[in-house]
């Protein structure tokens, strides 16, 4: 989706790859459609996964689909309550962990071994094999290799995959421009609040095959940008998925430049953080005159 308006303001041609409206609302599923069809095929009888949210949605949707179990283990109090009451929804197993997410994949990654689970974090290949495939997308809607993509950076797993498939698609690649909160244990953008990332080396590589870098951000200015991504282009994200917009201020395209920046979540997987920041509902009487003073602009 082409943002006019940015576009405008950097003086650049700024598109958005908007993948909130995969199944589940999140890029997710492009990758965990994958893990779960070959979990099945490989005869597990469950999934699990450590999650801060959207990877837990997307388990457990695509495994009620496929008719096996879904174990969730999410850090206590760290995951927004749209994920939550989504994962639930699909009927998997949900376990608050008392510890960190990198605590919660370490115990996945423990009972996978066991051999009764399959794991389906994006330590999983496959999942990675999935996610790729956004950047297939990107070069054939737009007829060409952008300059730049801009993305959020949790675990790093999206990351590598978009590595993966500029080493794939060969030619020169796009820059890789990998934003992440500076506070990762503790940021508003709880999608990306992981603390040690499981990718880390791996987004290393790619990022020094496409001459790209790691952007490091305030919360602050990532709420700014999803804000303004709202008002401005009326397109309602997640906080985390605002983190490469936020990062286009830090590094600015070349003008006259084609950028993608990456929007990974629906914004009503966080309904929380939108009611905190957005404007109150204003109470009226339904007075036609003192209802026209508010559509002419005096509620801005």
């Amino acid at each position: 989706m082409r943002a006019p308006r940015l576009s405008e303001r950097y003086g650049a041609d700024v598109w958005l790859k908007w993948d909130a409206a995969n199944p589940t609302g999140s890029y997710k599923d492009r990758g965990m459609t994958v893990a779960v069809s070959k979990a099945v095929e490989e005869g597990a009888e469950a999934v699990v996964v450590a999650s801060t949210g959207n990877t837990a949605s997307s388990a457990a949707a695509y495994a009620a689909r496929a008719g096996i179990r879904a174990l969730i283990l999410q850090p206590v109090g760290a995951v927004a309550s749209g994920k939550v009451a989504q994962t639930r929804m699909y009927g998997a197993t949900v376990l608050d962990v008392r510890g960190s997410f990198d605590e919660a994949l370490a115990a996945a990654r423990a009972l996978a071994a066991r051999g009764t689970h399959a794991l389906v974090n994006s330590v999983n290949p496959y999942r990675r094999e999935g996610q790729k495939t956004a950047v297939f997308e990107i070069v054939e809607e737009l007829g060409a290799v952008p300059a730049a993509i801009y993305l959020p950076y949790g675990g790093g797993g999206n990351t590598t995959a978009y590595g993966q498939a500029f080493a794939e698609l060969g030619g020169t690649p796009s820059r890789l421009i990998a934003a992440e909160a500076r506070d990762r244990p503790h940021t508003v953008a709880s999608a990306i609040r992981i603390a040690e990332p499981a990718h880390a080396e791996t987004v290393a590589a790619a990022l020094a095959a496409t001459g790209g870098d790691v952007v490091t951000l305030e919360d602050e200015t990532i709420l700014a940008a999803w804000t303004d991504l709202a008002r401005s282009e009326g397109l309602f994200c997640e906080p985390s998925s605002a983190a490469g917009l936020a990062a286009l201020d830090v590094e600015r395209p070349e003008p006259g430049s084609t950028v993608v920046c990456v929007i990974t979540g629906h914004g009503l997987k966080d309904p929380a953080a939108a009611a905190a920041r957005a404007p109150a509902p204003v109470e009226v009487d339904p007075d036609p005159d003192a209802i026209y003073g508010f559509s002419a602009g005096e509620s801005r």
